[in-house]
């Protein structure tokens, strides 16, 4: 293989690539989440600076994929935390556990989403909204919310799901020091809100050494909502370098 060909790739195996190269586009994507009060100083501890915590909250979010060009349908689970930078609102994605291998090796490599191995799942069970997250075969997550209880006004169904996003985006060296270190934003686009509801929910969070959720407790539920929608992800933009403590 060329030179010029290997440039061409953007992952490996060169000859059958972990992810297709496209844009994916979310069709029928399922949101359960539920948005909890917890502990300040727990959250203090994992966001990283120049990130600043305001209100200790935090967002347990449930994704069924129904349709994504290049994955197909998979299901995503994680938290989402209460952010400021800047002087902007937004949230910053502290841990996301997939059941799709493309989707998390894209996720990591080619933008800055912190996704690793996980079996989420959200279903309907007895008139109730169920999401779930077991690592492994242990369960680490149950969240439930009374279904389809009272409609949610479109536009702030999508004011919910299109706040600006923060991530860490790390690259080891060979030497074993960081190569890249920044903090990137990106936010959602192109969303059509199909439907959107809320309604009564709960959380619970179990202790697991490699899925740790359960160290941001869960105080008190704030409010819950049930979105569906079709949207397309923003390509990242750096915003400050950790390597040269400025601003990007």
């Amino acid at each position: 293989m060329k030179i010029d060909e290997v440039r061409r790739h953007v992952t490996t195996p060169l000859t059958a690539p972990a992810f297709a190269p496209v844009v994916p586009r979310f069709t029928n994507r399922e949101y359960l989440n539920i948005v909890y009060r917890t502990d300040a100083d727990a959250l203090r501890a994992v966001v990283p600076e120049p990130l600043q915590v305001e209100e200790p909250l935090v967002r347990f979010e449930v994704m069924k994929m129904g349709d994504v060009s290049g994955y197909g349908p998979y299901t995503e689970s994680g938290q989402a935390i209460e952010v400021s930078f800047d002087g902007e609102r937004g949230e910053y994605l502290h841990a996301m556990y997939l059941d799709n291998f493309p989707a998390t090796a894209s996720g990591r490599e080619v933008s800055a989403y912190p996704k690793t191995v996980g079996s989420p799942n959200l279903y309907v069970d007895n008139g109730v909204l169920v999401g779930t997250l077991d690592y492994g075969t242990l369960r680490v997550a149950t969240a439930t919310m009374g279904y389809k209880h009272h409609e949610l006004d479109a536009r702030e169904a999508e004011r919910q799901i299109t706040v600006p996003t923060f991530m860490l985006k790390t690259i080891p060296g060979y030497d074993g020091a960081p190569r890249v270190q920044e903090l990137v934003r990106t936010e959602i686009t192109d969303v059509v809100v199909k439907e959107a509801y809320t309604g009564p929910a709960r959380l619970q969070l179990f202790q697991h050494v490699l899925a740790p959720l359960a160290d941001l407790p869960v105080l008190e539920v704030v409010s819950a909502s049930h979105i569906l929608t079709d949207l397309t992800l923003a390509p990242v933009k750096p915003v400050f370098d950790y390597l040269k403590g400025a601003q990007a």
